[in-house]
């Protein structure tokens, strides 16, 4: 039987998704868990892997079980065996077809920035922090010059290991409310860091750094030298994937920005 799970973690105490060998990866902590109600070992599939540091919201996996329990099993149980830092938020039995990630139509990203003076004692994991006032309004209208399907050679990672640097980008906005900025993007799949580097490009144009269209210069370039810095890695979420209704899995996160309480 085929399972499907969606995941919260925070990923402060983590290197990335993976699991790895030299670091615990929040996959090796899940497997873990799983396999302690299995009874056997598990291996997941996630719908996108996410680096050191970085938080998901609604991750997505799936993964093949021989023995039968029920769902809530799978959900409290497996919840009992993890840490106070990931969780599964719900578990659903899935056709055999089904793909965390191959399946996925959409990924849904935010990008959190505080935006103040001083730092905050809560958020010093859980958000990226700039000092200089940022103009949220000029971001937003630097943001729309990526929408549509472009080559995002200039986005993306010089490690990016992936064959085509072309993505689909279906939605970007950038929101203030109050201290707290947010980018949230939206496209068919993301290339490495390429997120991380959009922000850092959308930061310098909210500092005033650069022109409102330098997000347009820097995609046409196909340069990652051109693109400034990748933004920290504390900021991101991993918010929401996107499938067909036919597989029966819960609704993402509604769209727009909630600040932090």
């Amino acid at each position: 039987m085929r399972l499907a799970a969606g995941l919260e973690y925070e990923g402060t105490a983590y290197a990335g998704w993976q699991a790895q060998g030299h670091a615990v990866g929040v996959q090796n902590v899940v497997e873990q868990a799983l396999s302690r109600i299995a009874d056997r070992p598990v291996s997941t599939i996630c719908a996108g892997r996410t680096d050191a540091g970085v938080h998901a919201l609604g991750q997505v996996i799936h993964f093949d079980v021989e023995v039968e329990r029920p769902l809530d099993a799978w959900l409290l149980g497996t919840n009992s065996h993890l840490p106070a830092d990931i969780s599964l938020r719900w578990v659903r039995a899935v056709p055999a077809d089904f793909h965390a990630r191959y399946s996925a139509r959409a990924r849904r990203y935010r990008y959190l920035i505080h935006n103040s003076r001083s730092r905050s004692g809560l958020y010093a994991h859980r958000a990226a922090w700039c000092t200089h006032p940022l103009d949220a309004q000029r971001m937003h209208a630097a943001a729309q010059y990526l929408l549509g399907e472009h080559d995002f050679s200039a986005y993306r990672a010089a490690e990016c290991q992936s064959r085509s640097p072309k993505r689909n980008v279906l939605e970007i906005a950038v929101t203030r409310q109050d201290e707290w900025v947010a980018i949230e993007v939206e496209a068919n799949a993301f290339l490495h860091h390429m997120v991380r580097n959009i922000a850092g490009v959308l930061i310098a144009i909210g500092r005033g750094d650069q022109p409102v269209d330098w997000t347009r210069q820097v995609l046409e370039g196909r340069d990652r030298r051109l693109g400034g810095v990748t933004a920290a890695p504390e900021g991101l979420y991993f918010l929401a994937v996107r499938y067909d209704a036919t597989f029966g899995l819960p609704v993402p996160h509604s769209q727009g920005f909630a600040p932090p309480p």
